[in-house]
């Protein structure tokens, strides 16, 4: 039997809202700090007060755009949460620095899915991540974009990072319940990763939840 993948739901904006999506089978929570663009920004002292209520097994990610293991440290110090998102690329370097000196927190890296370099952009850095979060960023405009577009990308290349990847894969990028089965079966990943498509103006709807919960497991 195949098991269900994991969903980490994103954008976590209070204890209500982590409260709300442990209760519908949430496995992992994403606290959004300052970013370039995109939704659900909050402040680290907001972040560290919600990872810090949030019980053993479910895992809180700290999504950074920083990209030195310095900073990425510096951030960390305060928020406390049992994982780091790196939501931009981060060089070889930084991510072996980081290993050193946070042994005990786990690495996720973005890979943002735009052509099929990105197939080896996911193999380098899956060398020194704990995981790898396929999302549909697009790193290179003048604002970045480095998560909660709403977009869906080309699965068949997620496919295909999934199968040669020596990590575990989590899909991002337009996730809802009207595709998230199709999703499932095309790409095959250890777990989701979704914001918007579970929020009513902005706040996360119990409702889209349950519904986007029931399909993932099976419920069709």
């Amino acid at each position: 039997m195949t098991l269900a993948p994991r969903v980490k739901i994103c954008c976590i904006s209070s204890l209500d809202e982590a409260r709300l999506a442990i209760d519908h089978g949430a496995a992992a929570l994403g606290l959004v700090s300052d970013m370039p663009s995109g939704p659900g920004v909050i402040g680290d002292e907001l972040i560290a007060e919600i990872a810090a209520a949030v019980p053993p097994p479910i895992s809180t990610f700290l999504l950074t755009a920083r990209r030195s293991a310095d900073a990425i440290a510096e951030q960390h110090a305060v928020c406390r949460t049992s994982t780091i998102q790196l939501v931009d690329a981060v060089a070889p370097a930084e991510l072996q620095r980081l290993r050193r000196e946070m042994p005990l927190v786990k690495l996720v890296q973005v890979i943002h899915v735009q052509h099929e370099a990105s197939l080896d952009e996911a193999l380098e850095a899956a060398r020194f991540v704990d995981a790898l979060l396929l999302d549909s960023g697009n790193p290179s405009l003048p604002v970045k974009e480095l998560g909660g577009t709403g977009r869906v990308h080309d699965w068949q290349i997620s496919r295909r990072i999934r199968e040669r990847s020596p990590v575990p894969v989590f899909l991002a990028g337009g996730l809802r319940a009207a595709n998230v089965r199709q999703a499932i079966d095309a790409v095959q990943p250890f777990g989701l990763d979704l914001c918007s498509s579970v929020r009513v103006d902005g706040r996360l709807n119990a409702a889209r939840l349950a519904e986007f919960m029931r399909i993932v497991q099976g419920g069709g």
